[in-house]
């Protein structure tokens, strides 16, 4: 096992800078699906899709519901019958698809699945992979798709069932249901962000080198052309704006190990001086807490809030996840001398919980950041992840400081029911969001404190020696060590009582 690097070493936090011609944060998944719909309507020569995992089942936007029906001219809905489609209306269109390995066995259950990746495999144009190039017990968890090496979308949205949603998370919504099923889920909150030009064309490079090492064949990349993807009526938030890349990834093979993602969490944190603005699908990452902690006990400490989830999906990460955030919770309390860290759950109008996938953190209206990663263990070094963001202290970003504090205050505004001139009413009466969001109106939608339940003994040794969040591929072999969890010897928190 190689050694850690000496404490003087700065580890690298950026994988590449590259200028965006637009670039736009979309915000929950209903406008996502369509927006794609649209973008991948305007693809010339090739659709690269990544992610962790995909439904062919799902429903994009307009369109016919059914594959085999009359007016051909007329897109299906579906994300299978629109890709077959796509391919048989332009000869020229390859579409490259990448997902990982481990959900594959989930197309048995996904009935008409089976059916659609038939057609992929016997149409020319269509590839479909399985990605299994990282260690055991790691995952691919990249979202991003790429159109024509020119237009692409990076973030917490992947394509697949259970996320199609609107920003109001209506109770019952009946379009928010399961492929082909009668039941509803519940309300799920998500964003990505489109980048157009150079930054595109960084993320093409990243998926060629992703789809080689998967087993692909090399890809050639695409010719230049005039025109993007980019949705013809969709007006871009940013325009001329720098975009910087960040990355997880296990070492396997050729391929070196790589934590930027943790590296520049910690920069951003430490970059805080106003506030910290983040929603994340988890609050377990011990890099992350640490960060936190040692900004909180400044003498004068930035705001920090987060939105989470209410808990996390299914039995294992509950486990693993929801005992971590009590313990991380814990144990920066002993350190926040003024009370500037907090977590709050939303919830929609009805009371009900809003799942929480987004991946997102704004730094003093500065900095915007959204991605694939999660502030746990697993997003830090063993998962691919893939993070995006936009500083607007670097030079020529000076303009981005403007659309990411709108991009802060839709938020805030979508989470408490409040207009967003309400929101910013508020943030200048009282001058933080704590403030704004204790005193939001409770009959709608709102954001609730995160309580600090009490952890049994077995709860709190899980939690302690991230046992189902390791930090490194090794440590899912070493499950007690002085060396890891989350209070390591030598660490900056404190194991509360």
């Amino acid at each position: 096992m190689e050694s850690a690097p000496p404490a003087t070493t700065q580890p690298q936090s950026v994988w590449r800078f590259a200028r965006a011609t637009r670039a736009h944060v979309v915000v929950d998944a209903a406008a996502y699906f369509e927006l794609m719909q649209q973008a991948m309507l305007r693809a010339r020569q090739r659709i690269h899709m990544i992610g962790w995992d995909f439904d062919t089942r799902v429903r994009l936007g307009p369109g016919r519901k059914f594959y085999n029906l009359p007016d051909k001219d007329v897109q299906p809905a579906r994300l299978g019958a629109f890709v077959v489609w796509l391919v048989k209306r332009n000869k020229g269109l390859q579409v490259r698809v990448l997902k990982w390995n481990f959900g594959a066995l989930k197309f048995i259950f996904r009935g008409s699945m089976i059916l659609d990746l038939i057609r992929w495999f016997f149409k020319r144009g269509i590839d479909f992979k399985f990605d299994s190039a990282h260690p055991l017990g790691c995952s691919h968890h990249q979202k991003i798709i790429v159109i024509d090496d020119k237009f692409a979308v990076c973030g917490g949205i992947d394509m697949t069932s259970d996320r199609w949603d609107t920003p109001e998370h209506l109770e019952a919504d009946p379009r928010r249901r399961h492929p082909y099923g009668t039941r509803l889920y519940g309300p799920w909150h998500d964003l990505s962000m489109l980048v157009e030009g150079e930054a595109a064309g960084a993320l093409a490079e990243l998926g060629r080198e992703r789809w080689v090492a998967a087993g692909g064949a090399a890809l050639i990349p695409c010719a230049p052309q005039q025109d993007s993807a980019w949705p013809e009526n969709l007006k871009a938030e940013f325009t001329d704006v720098e975009v910087g890349i960040a990355r997880t990834r296990s070492a396997w093979g050729r391929l070196d190990e790589v934590r930027e993602i943790e590296a520049l969490f910690v920069e951003h944190i430490r970059r805080a001086t106003r506030f910290i603005y983040a929603e994340s699908q988890y609050f377990a990452s011990r890099a992350v807490a640490e960060a936190i902690a040692e900004k909180v006990a400044e003498p004068d400490p930035p705001e920090i809030v987060l939105i989470n989830p209410a808990t996390a999906e299914g039995w294992l990460e509950q486990t693993a996840m929801d005992g971590a955030r009590v313990r991380l919770s814990h144990a920066i309390a002993q350190r926040d001398h003024k009370q500037r860290f907090r977590i709050f759950i939303p919830r929609n109008a009805a009371g009900t919980a809003i799942y929480v996938h987004a991946k997102t953190m704004i730094v003093d209206d500065e900095i915007l950041r959204i991605g694939s990663a999660n502030m746990n263990n697993r997003s830090m070094g063993l998962d691919s992840e893939c993070d995006l963001f936009i500083d607007a202290a670097r030079p020529g970003n000076e303009h981005a400081a403007a659309p990411i504090h709108r991009l802060r205050v839709n938020l805030l505004a979508e989470h408490t029911g409040m207009l967003r001139e309400a929101v910013e009413e508020d943030l200048a009466r009282y001058g933080s969001m704590i403030d704004l969001i204790e005193n939001a109106p409770r009959q709608g939608k709102r954001l609730d404190p995160f309580v600090l339940r009490p952890l049994t003994d077995a709860e709190k040794a899980v939690a302690d020696n991230a046992l189902l969040d390791p930090e490194r591929p090794e440590e899912l072999f070493e499950p007690f060590s002085a060396r890891r969890g989350l209070f390591r010897r030598g660490g900056l928190l404190r194991r509360p009582g």
